[in-house]
């Protein structure tokens, strides 16, 4: 999943400089939240995309600390059950 939303913000920011039809900031967040967050950090980065749409930064963020905080409980109730 971390490699789909890496490739799929390189897609898209390949597609903005041609100015051809985009990926949605959806189907972006939707790559992050079901597993893809790395990916997701890794494709901003390398592919300088989507680094000034802060409503999408607060998103992405979001997602990140909604996973960790999710993997945190099931660590927890894992180690605890």
């Amino acid at each position: 999943m971390n490699f789909l939303a890496f490739a799929a913000f390189g897609i898209d920011k390949a597609k903005a400089e041609r100015v051809h039809w985009r990926t949605s900031e959806n189907t972006l967040l939707m790559l992050a939240l079901f597993g893809g967050i790395f990916g997701a950090y890794a494709g901003r980065r390398v592919f300088h995309h989507k680094t000034r749409k802060q409503p999408f930064g607060n998103r992405l963020f979001n997602i990140a600390v909604f996973q960790t905080v999710a993997c945190g409980l099931a660590i927890g109730w894992w180690i605890t059950g």
